[in-house]
Parts: structure tokens; C-alpha cells; sequence
């Protein structure tokens, strides 16, 4: 490729976590379902992935979300979500991010926006000015009090649970959960996932889990529980994680701790809150989580051939999976 090419972006941040959307000059995927663009998007145009949200554009933070003509009729949009290091199945923060975003476009977002993800359909809607409720995609635990020996800590328990994307629940871990013990959180955490590889666990269906989360008391007011998420590029999560409070949902509940239409409010890093609650419908735990969202940048991506860092300085140190 040679000149200069030009990405059309909206950035906004749902709790603090910035989602950047591809609205124009992304790559085409196709018309397939999310799953096959997924695989072209990985295996041809990783280098646009990389350009979009790594430095020195981005950031490892930076959440992208390539906004996509749906294969499934019933839907309004498709989205395809990616990272610092590779692709996530699933985005909660990201997809509040997102129905905003198209809404901030003039899209029609009144009533159920229906949205197909590469992992499945996931439902939203406006609760209020920013504010987006979505209904996530079927979650569930696969273990409890799974035993991990994690390199430099020690025996570490937790349950093993899907909520878009692959957790490990820490509830016992000793750790202050508070803004100025980042490093050692991120440390804590990298070391917890580091165990989880050596010893070969993986969740229910056999792939990586690569999301790390530490439970504690909260600290805002109304609040019932407060967590630390390490992602897959080991970036913490800003938000309260949407797909993260899915996984911790679906754990309550199969505790007996949570019931259904019981809302459960979920407390990030940094103080932002998420609301959730749970449905079962056909013997499935169906999440719903409320945030809100904020449009704070739009901006066009310039990729000249010239300049050496054009598709980014990409990371190295962890990668995550579909």
C-alpha cells in the first residue's frame, strides 16, 4: 500500500473506559457472519487493528469497535471489538460505547437496538440521557473454587465463569482494592493469569480465559461489591467491565445470592458504577447491564505510508482470543 489513508473514528468513555468506533475507511470484511469478518479482519488486516489503538494514535486502554453492516436481518448494527493485543468476543463497556456513539450519528437507537456480536445477538437500550441498558449475551459459571498456583503469590481460589469473554473470579486475595495501588493489582492479577496457563486451565469450552478480576467492599455509596479487571493486553479495566459483571452475575446467582430482577451494582477501579440483573429464560442466565456513556472526540486517522510507526507499536505481552 502507498499515500495516505484515512480512518474515520468516534471516541467516547462508558465509566472511565474509552471505546474508539470505526465509522468509515475500515477494512471490508464482507457480508459473512461476525465470525468469518473476524477471521479476515485478524488475518489480513491486523496491521489496521494495531493502527487504530495502539501508540502512538492509542493507547493500551483503547477499546476499537469496527462498526459493520449486520448479516442477520433482525439486527441493526454489527460490531466487531478489538484491543491492544487481538480481538474480544464480546464488549460490555464497548457496547454501551457504541449505542451511544449511534446515537450521537443520528442513528435510530428508540426502543431495542439489536446488535450481532461475534459471539452472538446482544440487545440494547436507552435508559436515559448517556445512559444505555443492554441485555447481554447467555452467562454462566463452569467451576468453582478452582485452584490456581500463581507464580510469586501462592494458592489462589476462584470460580472460572463466561460472560462474553473468559473470567477468573477472585473473591480471597488480600489485596486493597483502591486507584493507587495500580501496579500491584496489575501484578497480582498478571501472575494469577500466569498460573492459570501453566497449569492448562481454560474455561468451559477449552479456550483461554484472559480476563483476571479481584472482588472487594465498595467504596461508593448504593454500591454492593467493588472489582479490579486486568484485560487481556494487561490494561485494567476502567469500567466496572460489563462482560466481567455478566461472569460475577451469573456466579451469584448460582450461589443463591442474587435474584432474578434483583439489581446487583457493580463498582470499578475507579468509582464508576454499573447496574446489573439477571433473567432466566430457558434454563439460561440473561444479564442486564446500565452505564452510561459519553461521546469525546471525533477525529479522522491518518495512516501515511511514510511514517515508520503507521500501524502502531504493537504489543507483545499477552494476546487475546475468540
Amino acid at each position: 500500500m502507498t499515500g495516505v489513508e484515512r480512518i474515520r473514528v468516534i471516541d467516547s468513555h462508558t465509566g472511565g473506559e474509552p471505546t474508539r468506533v470505526i465509522v468509515s475507511g475500515g477494512p471490508d470484511l464482507g457480508t459473512g457472519p461476525m465470525t468469518e469478518r473476524l477471521a479476515r479482519f485478524r488475518g489480513e488486516f491486523d496491521h489496521i487493528r494495531s493502527a487504530v489503538v495502539n501508540e502512538p494514535r492509542g493507547n493500551d486502554a483503547i477499546v476499537g469497535a469496527l462498526l459493520c453492516e449486520p448479516s442477520d436481518p433482525t439486527c441493526d448494527a454489527g460490531v466487531i471489538f478489538f484491543n491492544n493485543v487481538g480481538y474480544l468476543n464480546m464488549c460490555g463497556h464497548g457496547t454501551i460505547g457504541l449505542v451511544v456513539t449511534l446515537e450521537h450519528l443520528g442513528r435510530k437507537v428508540s426502543g431495542t437496538v439489536r446488535i450481532e456480536t461475534v459471539c452472538g445477538v446482544v440487545e440494547a437500550r436507552v435508559a436515559g440521557p448517556n445512559r444505555v441498558t443492554i441485555r447481554n449475551v447467555p452467562s454462566w459459571r463452569s467451576a468453582k473454587d478452582v485452584v490456581v498456583e500463581a507464580p510469586g503469590i501462592g494458592t489462589v481460589r476462584g470460580d472460572i465463569a463466561w460472560g462474553g469473554n473468559w473470567f477468573f473470579l477472585v473473591q480471597e486475595h488480600g489485596q486493597a482494592l483502591r486507584l493507587d495501588r495500580l501496579e500491584a493489582l496489575t501484578d497480582y492479577a498478571w501472575r494469577v493469569r500466569q498460573g492459570i496457563e501453566a497449569q492448562g486451565i481454560t474455561g468451559g469450552d477449552g479456550r483461554e480465559i484472559d480476563h483476571i478480576e479481584l472482588f472487594g467492599p465498595p467504596t461508593s455509596p448504593g454500591a454492593d461489591s467493588k472489582s479490579f479487571v486486568l484485560c487481556p493486553g494487561k490494561a485494567y479495566d476502567r469500567s466496572p467491565c460489563g462482560t466481567g459483571t455478566s461472569a460475577k452475575l451469573a456466579c451469584l446467582y448460582a450461589d443463591g445470592k442474587l435474584r432474578p430482577g434483583e439489581v446487583w451494582r457493580q463498582e470499578s477501579i475507579v468509582g464508576s458504577v454499573f447496574e446489573g440483573t439477571v433473567a432466566i429464560e430457558n434454563g439460561q442466565i440473561i444479564p442486564e447491564i446500565t452505564g452510561s456513556a459519553y461521546v469525546n472526540a471525533e477525529a479522522d486517522l491518518i495512516l501515511d505510508q511514510r511514517d515508520p510507526f503507521c500501524y502502531g507499536i504493537r504489543g507483545t505481552c499477552a494476546q487475546a482470543t475468540t
